[in-house]
């Protein structure tokens, strides 16, 4: 199967899904989009509000946020594939729980494996959390991890992995929307270092 088919497959699979019980209460599950061959892979935590509503990821403010992020990581949106760990919205946008990560995550292995991406930035404390038990890296917040480049194995691929504070805190917090700005402009860096652009 080509990597458009796998991720096609998997799209099908979540928008059917009932393995927890968060299909009750969506509207909409989000697989998640991008390009298919994209070097770069963001991985946020679950959608929201506004993504639940859309199908698709990071579309409302954090989302917006997270375009003009891109833009200081000399990135555009069409180049990148962006999932989440949760392919649906947790009510009231509490924290996911652990059966449903458990329940949801083969989703997200699928989607790496088809893409095959060098460079995976996780985007805040679950999706960190989560590759980096992928990668036997040990985690103890998002907060300490973040700003660094972790040569890692996931899933069989050799990669790099960054991980950085989900964009939705640098809407209510000065200093962490400072944060991801630099953060952003140490990925452009290591973007050009590692030939990724397009």
């Amino acid at each position: 199967m080509s990597k458009e088919a796998i991720l096609e497959a998997v799209a099908s699979e979540v928008k059917a899904c009932t393995r927890c019980s968060l299909w009750r209460s969506r509207k909409n599950a989000v697989p998640g989009e991008g390009d298919s061959n994209a070097k770069v892979m963001f991985v946020g935590e679950a959608p929201g509000y506004w993504e639940d509503v859309k199908g698709k990821p990071f579309v409302g403010a954090a989302g917006k946020f997270l375009d003009s992020l891109l833009v200081e990581a000399g990135l555009l949106r069409r180049q990148v594939f962006i999932g989440n760990v949760l392919k649906c919205r947790p009510p009231g946008n509490r924290e996911p729980a652990p059966d449903e990560i458990e329940a949801c995550a083969s989703f997200l292995d699928r989607q790496i494996m088809a893409i095959r991406p060098k460079l995976i930035i996780t985007l805040g404390n679950y999706s960190t959390a989560y590759i980096f038990a992928k990668a036997g890296i040990p985690f103890k917040g998002v907060t300490e991890a973040r700003g660094k480049f972790y040569q890692a194995n996931v899933l069989g691929l050799a990669l790099t992995v960054f991980p950085t504070l989900h964009p939705a805190a640098g809407l209510y917090s000065a200093k962490y929307k400072q944060l991801l700005m630099e953060d952003f402009r140490l990925l452009r860096v290591k973007i050009h270092e590692l030939g990724l652009t397009a």
